[in-house]
């Protein structure tokens, strides 16, 4: 019961990962709020962890838009009171802003109502998927983190991707997010050390979840060409499970056992970042 009377709040918290972090915190006694435009799930998630003992409320949020994200605070505040942890999970990429071809060749080319070259590529689709994560990030901590700096105390941790360590190929929108993520990580440790609040970031590697599944399993669950290389790639040769990050996120938001953290970003990711390849 580590986290016993601490105020959580985790954007994207009713996704796969980040609802692990939920549950996590819930369990050290934590009181959290997920926070999500899914308002369904969050609140299923909510409710799963009240039934279970712990105490969750799930609040809507739209990480893009200001006045929702201060309207999500104030609820927080209200209901759960002052944030001591501000967990920034939201985030993702879009079909729209990534390639048809891993390198491009000839066919690119040529206009194809059935492919999509660096090319085509607009700045809206780009600029959508660069907002959701950096300014989903950057965004919600002015919101949330005023409260910390005022009580000279908190901890805020990003969700970066292995993406920004090894930019994938077909998807150079979210790789060059993630980095923005992983680069702004480091700018507001320093800018915030001030005020005593603690920023870093953790930098999953490859995790089967919803919004990625169809692209690394077909249906009948074996992998993707896509997701063998991936696996091929990755020294541990499987796919994390979303308890794996329960170890990073309990070390870097404990503000006895990570009191002299801040700034870093950390992979785990089962060795990807670490191999050539040969």
């Amino acid at each position: 019961m580590g986290y016993q009377g601490k105020v959580v709040a985790v954007t994207g918290g009713a996704g796969v990962l980040c609802g692990a972090f939920c549950r996590f915190f819930a369990a050290q006694g934590a009181k959290v709020a997920i926070l999500d435009r899914a308002i369904e799930p969050a609140q299923a998630l909510a409710d799963e962890i009240n039934a279970a003992g712990g105490t969750a409320i799930a609040v809507f949020i739209d990480v893009l838009d200001a006045d929702k994200i201060q309207a999500a605070y104030d609820t927080v505040l209200q209901q759960l009171g002052p944030v001591d942890i501000l967990i920034n999970g939201a985030g993702g990429n879009s079909p729209r802003a990534t390639t048809t071809s891993e390198v491009m060749g000839a066919e690119d080319l040529e206009p194809s109502p059935d492919r999509k070259s660096f090319f085509d590529l607009n700045r809206v689709d780009v600029g959508f998927v660069f907002d959701l994560n950096f300014l989903g990030t950057l965004l919600p901590t002015q919101v949330f983190a005023r409260g910390m700096a005022e009580a000279k105390r908190g901890c805020v941790l990003n969700v970066s991707s292995m993406n920004a360590f090894r930019p994938l190929t077909k998807i150079p929108a979210y790789s060059g997010a993630k980095a923005a993520v992983s680069n702004f990580t480091q700018w507001l440790a320093v800018h915030l050390a001030g005020v005593n609040i603690r920023v870093n970031a953790i930098a999953p590697g490859f995790f089967v979840t919803d919004q990625n599944r169809a692209l690394l399993q077909n249906p009948d669950g074996t992998p993707t060409a896509r997701s063998q290389k991936i696996l091929t790639a990755t020294p541990m040769s499987r796919y994390g499970e979303a308890g794996e990050l329960l170890g990073a996120l309990e070390w870097l938001c404990d503000d006895e056992k990570a009191s002299f953290v801040t700034g870093i970003v950390v992979p785990v990711d089962g060795g990807f970042s670490a191999y050539s390849g040969v």
